[in-house]
């Protein structure tokens, strides 16, 4: 089974992409989707969120806000969350990963924000990048509630850079044009992974995996 990683920075329409993996076919994984999961009702980060960071959660849930307002701008709070959250995002992707081996599908995504940043990429035959220009990037991002100018720029320093990102990914997903583009350019990047002879990424196996060149 080979594994197509999906990164973008914030704003860039990596959501946009995702949905149309999942209409060409493709079962996608979605890591926020599964910290989104881990932190609410019944979640199994809640217990260790709520030692480390007393009073963000409420009626057994992790508050975003609250939890944001304790680790935004504070990276000894982050690393202390990520040590949390990592484990168990990198569980529910493994899981998935088997269930999708099971059923023989021959490509599966695995949607991942900070891909690059977190070494995510080397769990992947190829990887794929939404990218767009920073003005609509910055318009997307701003017409989000109580986002600002400033926020941005913090996110923005958090993550790779987008030309960095666009250097080391293997599939280049244009969103400013429209969605058209974008759908040609995904079902190009299925297409050639689908042919492209060579063992995928999982099962792990010690040897190296197929040529990306």
């Amino acid at each position: 089974m080979k594994i197509l990683g999906l990164t973008g920075s914030i704003g860039m329409g990596k959501s946009t992409a995702a949905a149309m993996l999942l209409r060409l076919g493709c079962p996608v994984h979605d890591a926020d989707a599964a910290v989104h999961r881990l932190m609410g009702p019944g979640g199994k980060a809640v217990p260790a969120i709520k030692a480390a960071f007393p009073g963000v959660v409420i009626d057994g849930a992790v508050s975003r806000p609250l939890l944001g307002q304790q680790v935004f701008g504070d990276k000894v709070a982050l690393k202390r969350l990520e040590a949390i959250l990592h484990p168990l995002v990198r569980a529910e992707e493994a899981a998935f990963l088997r269930r999708q081996a099971r059923a023989r599908f021959p490509l599966v995504v695995l949607d991942i924000p900070l891909l690059f940043e977190t070494g995510g990429d080397k769990r992947c035959d190829r990887v794929a990048v939404v990218t767009c220009p920073p003005f609509l990037q910055a318009e997307r991002v701003l017409a989000r509630p109580g986002m600002t100018a400033q926020r941005l720029a913090a996110i923005r320093a958090q993550q790779m850079p987008d030309g960095l990102k666009r250097r080391r990914g293997d599939f280049l997903i244009r969103s400013g044009a429209g969605k058209g583009p974008a759908l040609r350019a995904l079902r190009r990047a299925v297409t050639l992974m689908l042919a492209q002879s060579g063992r995928g990424a999982w099962p792990p196996h010690p040897y190296p995996r197929f040529d990306h060149a």
